[in-house]
């Protein structure tokens, strides 16, 4: 189907998408973008529509592929022209792509966790960005599942995704309150780990390996009572300038990499080659 208008029924829907509310409401979500399309599908996601719009193709050599791929799962396919895409798009600069699909929904009793697993939890994140960021560390580090803690932001929100890059469809994403997310891991043996600027040891004094849950806070005030309670294990970042606070997602990169760097170097993990890695880069500009 080609849409023309931007005053198309199908465009507005996708336009009232961007509130919690109509994503509440409906139960769907928006995937914009070439990459994070790719790996939503790589990841088992299976849209119900898709909007492209082929004059805004980056390359024009993939995304044709990846359409037709949407169609063969079933997804309705719209083409749009350039001003009504302009119109749904989420991105500054959109590449002409977007799916609508259905909500993530993962419970913490349906986790895959070995006995090395890592899980990543957060309590009361309020920023989508930090939240996406959080969600790209947790698959660069292969953790086993992100558990989010009385939300305050809407996992499904389109800036969660595009702060994720697509790679919070790797990871398994669970909502959950505190108090069953504290039981769950308890009785599954996880080591809490929780960092405060008040701990003795730094983060790489502690052990990090077999089962272990990293628990970060609300980016203003940091984990509450019930969080800092039930930790087996506290520590503090080391700061050495003015600034006595990282970011909450600078933080969590921090601690997934030094979890990551015990494991290997207890072999409990494999890095893989370098000719096996296809990244586009270790930063984004």
């Amino acid at each position: 189907m080609e849409i023309t208008s931007t005053s198309n029924p199908k465009l507005k829907h996708v336009v009232k998408l961007r509130t919690c509310r109509e994503r509440e409401e409906s139960g769907e979500m928006i995937v914009e973008g070439y990459r994070e399309c790719r790996r939503a599908l790589d990841n088992g996601y299976r849209p119900t529509a898709i909007f492209h719009a082929p004059s805004l193709y980056l390359k024009n050599e993939n995304e044709p592929a990846l359409v037709e791929e949407c169609s063969r799962l079933g997804a309705q396919v719209y083409t749009c022209s350039k001003i009504c895409f302009e119109k749904i798009a989420y991105k500054e600069r959109p590449d002409g792509l977007l799916m609508i699909g259905p909500h993530i929904s993962i419970k913490l009793k349906d986790l895959k966790l070995d006995e090395n697993a890592l899980v990543i939890v957060t309590e009361a994140i309020e920023k989508p960005g930090n939240l996406g960021t959080i969600l790209r560390s947790a698959d660069a580090g292969k953790a086993a599942a992100v558990i989010v803690c009385d939300r305050t932001v809407d996992i499904h929100n389109p800036n969660v995704v595009r702060a994720s890059t697509g790679t919070m469809f790797s990871v398994p994403i669970v909502e959950a309150a505190s108090e069953e997310a504290l039981e769950f891991l308890k009785a599954n043996g996880f080591k809490i780990l929780a960092a405060t600027p008040h701990a003795e040891k730094l983060h790489f004094e502690v052990d990090l390996t077999g089962r272990v849950a990293i628990a970060l806070g609300a980016e203003q005030y940091g984990l509450t009572a019930k969080w800092m309670d039930g930790a087996d294990l506290r520590v503090r970042i080391p700061m050495l300038g003015l600034a006595d606070s990282l970011n909450v997602s600078a933080a969590a990169t921090i601690l997934v990499y030094e979890a990551v760097r015990q494991r290997i170097q207890a072999k409990l993990v494999e890095v893989p080659p370098a000719e096996a890695w296809h990244g586009e880069g270790v930063i984004d500009h």
